[in-house]
Formats: structure tokens, sequence, C-alpha cells
């Protein structure tokens, strides 16, 4: 039986139906708000996946391309691989969902999210959280739903909830905030140097909104719910629990506190199989349960250490940012280069600019768009002393970098002031912890390096949490231990005068305000900190760009002498870059950037523009050539183009019987422009020419 459950948000009516289509998934729901329908489905399996140590779920969210009316690009004409868009939204639904399941459900889950119809609200990725979280919440999957969200920005000061594409554009905040009714569990977007205050109002005011989207997926529950799973929480063996604490408290105890991670963690798995070899028998194969019994008594160390002691696995107070070196220009052949440190962290960052040829051209269901800056972000194996097959960018590789790519996009220059494609490459070459940040910090100096007007140095610090009931420590700048074993993961980036992204994931379903006002106070402080250490390497950007990045030269010219640059065909712009070897971009303004490896080939081409686009001067000499011959006068071009009346009368200062008897066709005369009128005809004058010349020369 279909059922239907209404809420209007920002005056659209959000709707949620369940019982007509996907029957067979344990959960379906299609949810629609204006012209956006998604269809999410929720499914898991019935048996538990052995041997694991990990919840096994998968979330994937799809664009079809009839949503938007369109057929797909490409040989195949169908959706290939994930977009880049959709990648990130997978990420998005997932990170508030994750934490919501029961600890030792182990049943394979997986929730989709398909848009079915697109619309310009702006609202699908947001949708797919609500309508995932509406899947779980009326299946019988034991999820701890629900789950809310909305996109808040603000516009001339002002907050508001799901801004549309059109006013998304005018926006200098986008804020993707989700949450349950009792708390906020994640905050992605990014700002233009917003305040603090500013950011936790926004998170207010989402959160009011999330609340009753959560009531509504309850009342949707209550009429279409089916009961949930039972699932038997993992029960722990007391004697094994206590036997490998007598064996190893104390052991743990010093590992936990060796500063160094690989010398750390080869200490701990050497312990850990001292006690395995010494208590797993053929008879009792209980290899598993030892290690997770030696990982909880690990992590209650930590966070014990950390909440009494107010000390860190690496001897740092909570407040403390490990220590940072970096340097610049460290390779000879790119455009800009950099290396930053922070404790055992290290990323390599490079900037190569382009030209418009080097955009990014996107296909997108809200239409086609290009960047011209882009970040990128790879966590090879090595640098955590890892071996694995090198493969394409993971989500995670996604993620890490489109958050380092949005902090720092707030301070490239416009393509009016800076005619660059920007290209940054982050390569971590060591991590623990706080990768993505380094990249910020590292893009930044590398950005300085190459010579880009950055508006500010961006700074990057993750933030982490122990928190046991009402008792809480925030960490700044984690490192991967307190990362994996902590409750929060908030990461910062800004400038001086503010902040420019973030991005808050929690493991315990939900953050109070209180915590989350202390991170980033924490995170400000923070951030200053590690700008002032930047300073320290490179105070500013360098005052020209690397000898091996191209030049661009930027002119404009009016738009009704476009065509006359292009040509027919295209015939006269592919002839001045054969003639030169330099690139032309033209856009539809006027505005012309031309590209070339040395300054005399772009000179050459801008004169041959400037030629053709110059315009007639009353008062100017010209030397123009005779194209056509009249029994009235000649009409003399003197300006590719552009040609003006040589009347027979204005020949001489004698009076001429015949055309022919003082210039013939083909031949170059000085002339003088004496008159253009309203029509824009030229008059034009050789013997007023010869009168000027006579007179300097005199």
């Amino acid at each position: 039986m279909e059922q239907t459950i209404s809420l209007e948000v920002r005056g659209k009516e959000l709707t949620l139906k369940t019982g007509k289509v996907a029957r067979q998934a344990d959960g379906s729901v299609i949810a629609q708000y204006g012209d956006t329908v998604i269809l999410a489905t929720a499914v898991s399996s019935k048996t538990p996946r052995e041997g694991i140590d990990f919840f096994p779920l998968t979330i994937d969210y799809q664009e079809k391309a009839y949503s938007a009316g369109k057929i797909p690009g490409g040989f195949f004409k169908r959706e290939g691989r994930p977009t880049e868009k959709e990648v990130l939204t997978s990420r998005l639904i997932d990170r508030p969902i994750r934490p919501l399941f029961p600890k030792g459900f182990s049943c394979e889950t997986q929730g989709i999210a398909n848009v079915l119809s697109y619309g310009d609200e702006n609202i699908a990725d947001i949708l797919g959280i609500i309508a995932t979280s509406a899947a779980l919440h009326i299946s019988d999957i034991p999820f701890k739903g629900p789950v809310g969200a909305v996109r808040i920005g603000r516009v001339s000061g002002s907050f508001i909830i799901n801004p549309d594409l059109r006013e998304t554009e005018e926006c200098d905040l986008n804020l993707v905030v989700a949450g349950t009714e009792d708390a906020v569990a994640m905050v992605e977007g990014s700002a233009q140097e917003m305040s603090e205050t500013d950011l936790l109002e926004a998170i207010d005011i989402a959160h009011r909104e999330i609340k009753r989207l959560c009531s509504l997926q309850n009342d949707f529950r209550a009429k279409a719910g089916k009961p949930k799973r039972v699932v038997a929480e993992p029960v722990t063996d007391e004697e094994l629990k206590k036997t490998v604490t007598e064996r190893a408290l104390d052991k743990i105890k010093g590992a936990i506190t060796i500063p160094d991670k690989m010398l750390r963690q080869a200490t701990l798995d050497e312990i850990r199989a001292g006690i395995i070899a010494e208590l797993d028998t053929e008879e009792k194969k209980i290899a598993a349960e030892i290690s997770a019994v030696f990982h909880d008594i690990e992590k209650q160390l930590v966070r014990n250490m950390i909440l009494n002691d107010n000390i860190r696995a690496d001897g740092r107070n909570p407040q403390q940012i490990r220590q940072i070196t970096s340097e610049v220009g460290i390779l000879p052949r790119t455009h800009g280069s950099a290396l930053f440190i922070r404790g055992e962290t290290q990323c390599l960052a490079v900037v190569t600019l382009g030209t418009s040829d080097d955009e990014q051209r996107i296909d997108a269901l809200e239409g086609e768009t290009s960047k011209t800056f882009m970040l990128h972000y790879n966590f090879p194996p090595f640098s955590v002393g890892e071996v694995k097959p090198l493969r394409s960018p993971g989500r995670r590789e996604i993620g890490h970098g489109i958050l380092a790519e949005r902090s720092l996009k707030a301070v490239i220059p416009s393509k009016t002031d800076f005619p660059y494609t920007v290209r940054i490459v982050s390569d971590i070459l060591e991590s623990n912890g706080s990768s993505s940040m380094a990249t910020v910090c590292g893009g930044t100096l590398a950005l300085m390096d190459a010579g880009v007007p950055i508006k500010a140095p961006v700074a990057g610090i993750a933030m982490g949490l122990i928190k046991e009931g009402d008792r809480f420590v925030v960490l700044t700048d984690i490192l991967g231990l307190e990362d994996h074993l902590g409750d929060m993961d908030f990461k910062v980036t800004g400038t001086e005068n503010g902040i420019c992204a973030f991005q808050m994931d929690t493991k315990i379903g939900g953050i109070p305000r209180g915590v989350m006002e202390q991170a980033l106070e924490q995170a400000r402080q923070g951030r200053l900190f590690i700008l002032g250490k930047m300073r320290e390497t490179l105070s500013e950007h360098r005052p020209s760009l690397s000898m091996h990045a191209p030049r661009i030269y930027t002119m404009h010219i009016k738009q009704d002498k476009i065509r006359d640059v292009i040509g027919s065909g295209g015939k006269v712009i592919r002839g001045i870059i054969e003639q030169t070897g330099v690139k032309i971009d033209i856009d539809d303004s006027g505005l012309i950037n031309i590209a070339a490896s040395d300054g005399t080939a772009a000179q050459k081409a801008i004169d041959i523009i400037n030629n053709i686009t110059a315009e007639a001067e009353l008062g100017k000499l010209y030397l123009g050539k005779v194209k056509r011959i009249m029994d009235f006068g000649a009409f003399v071009e003197i300006i590719p183009g552009t040609e003006g009346l040589l009347h027979i009368s204005q020949l001489d200062d004698k009076r001429v019987a015949k055309v022919t008897d003082v210039v013939n066709e083909g031949d170059e005369v000085m002339v003088k422009v004496i008159e253009i009128d309203k029509m824009g005809r030229i008059r034009l004058s050789r013997k007023e020419a010869l009168h000027e010349q006579s007179s300097k020369a005199g």
C-alpha cells in the first residue's frame, strides 16, 4: 500500500512516498522537492559477514542523464564510471549515516540514491541524504536514525535554507549540514573568509530545520515502517579480556607513548603477536578475539591518557601543534613547488600554469561548465609504509582533494586579473594525520612560489575529540591514531580574516554545540600559528612567474571586431597563430588572451591584431594601398579591411584629368583622413598629406 507524507520547506513541499516502486528492497523511498525526484533504496543481507572488524556499508549516488533531459556524451551513450560529483555526494550521504548502526552489526548493507528528475532547486545531494535515511528508517535494517540535512547559504548577510542554483552563485557561504534531532553529525562547505560566530549561527539555523526533517521521517516510519531486526550486542569474553589485560596492559602503556608512529605501531604489533602466539592454539583459534580485546585496551588507554592527564601519544598537550617546517622552489622545472612538513606528515605540492586550452570541461546535469582552478590529491601507499597496487583516485582521495580545492579557491584571483588555468598536485610523501590540511598549506606556498597573486595565504588544521559522558577534550592537529581512536574529525581552513572551508565527521552520532564552539576557537588559534610559520618561509607571492611558465598577455577589442580577428571559418586567427606560434583565446566580450613562450612572439601577434582592429583617426596620416580605381577617384585601404575614398580633387594641388595619371591599382600612397561622416565613411586626401610631410621636412 502506497504511503505519502509531506512537509513545507522554504515555501515548497518536500514529499516522501513508499509502497509503489522497488518493493523488493528492504526499504525504498521516492523523495520529491520541486522538480527534483530521488529514488533511494536500502538493502541489507540477512547473514553477517564473517571475519571482518568493520561495518560493510556501501552508499552509491547516481545521476541519470535523462533526469535533466540529456543524452550522455561519449561513444557508448550511456552512463559510465561515477563522476566526481557522484563520488562526493556518495561520501556526503555515507558520513552522517554510518555512525548510526549498532556495534556488532556486520551484514552487508547498501544504499542507492538515483536522481530520476533534476530541477534547478540545487537539492539533489541534500535530497539524497534525506531519502536514503528515510529508506533505512522505514526498513527492518537496524538503523538508529533518522538523519536530516539542509544546505544553507548567505546572500547579502542573510542566511537562506536550500538556495537554488541561481542563488548559490551569489552566496558567500555554501554549507551542507546533516544531523539527528539531538545533534549535528556532519558539516561540509566553503565560505568567503567567514567568522567562527557566523558559521555557528548558520549551523544553528540549519539544525532547527534538520529537527523538522527528522520529525517528518519519524511520522513516516509510524505510517509505513517495518519492525527492526534484533541485533545481539557483541559479547566480550571477560576471562580472555582479563588474561590479555594482565599480559599486555603495562606493555601497551609504554608503547602508546612512543612518539615515532612507525616504531610505536611496530612495538604494538610485536606485543599483540606475542600474546597471540601464547594464547592462540590449534584447539582454540582465538587470534581475532585477542586482536579485538587488544584494540579495545589500546583505545581506552589512549583516551584515558588524554582525558585524565592531558597528554597525547606523541607527548603533546591537547592544544599543541606538531613541529612545522617548509621549503619552496625545490623543483627546478616546475612553475611552483613547496614541501610542507608537520610532524610525520609531508606534502609535496606542485603548481602548473596553463592557458584556456587546459581548462577542465564539465558536462553535468545542471549544464556545461569549465574549471580554471583544479587541485588533485594523491595518497600513495608508501606514505604509510604499505604495499598496495596503484589505482585511479579513490573516494577518499577525491574527497580530500575537493576540500583543499575549496579552501584555496577562495583566494585564487579572477580570470580577468590572472588569465591562467591553475593546477595543483598534492603528493603525500608521508602521513600521520591531517594530510588534507597539509595539502592546503603546501598548496598555498606552491601558489606563492609560482607567482600567483593570491588574495591571502590559507592554512588548514584538523581537530579531534575524545568524549566520555559529559567529559571531553578537543584536540588540535590530530595524529592518525587520534583520528582512528577518537570521536570527531573536524577540518577547518582559512586566512587570517576568516574561514574558507570546513568538514566535520563524527563517530558518535552528533556533536554538542559547546564542543563545536571550542573546536572552532582552537582551530582559529592553530590556523593563525601555522600561517605565521608559513610566512617565515615565504611572506608573499613572488613578483614574477617562473621562467618556465607560459606568458599570457591580455588585450580588449570591440565586440564588432571579433569576427575580423577570427575571419571566415577561423582563417585569420589561424594565420596569426601560424605566423607567431602563440595561442590565442577570444571570448564573446572581446577579451583576448595571447599565450606565448616569449614576449617577441606575443608582441608580434598583438601588433597584427591591433592592425586588424584599428579604426581610422581624423587628421592622421596613413600609408595606404590603392584597391580600386574609379572615374571620380580611388578607394584606398588604410587599415586592413578599412577603405576610404581618395577623390580626384584630392590627388594633387594641380588639376588632375585622369586618376591613373597619379595612382594605379596596387600603388602605395600616403594619405590623410580629412573626414569621417556619421555613417563611418572616410574621405582621404593625398595633397594634404604631401603638404604635411613637406612642412615637417622644412
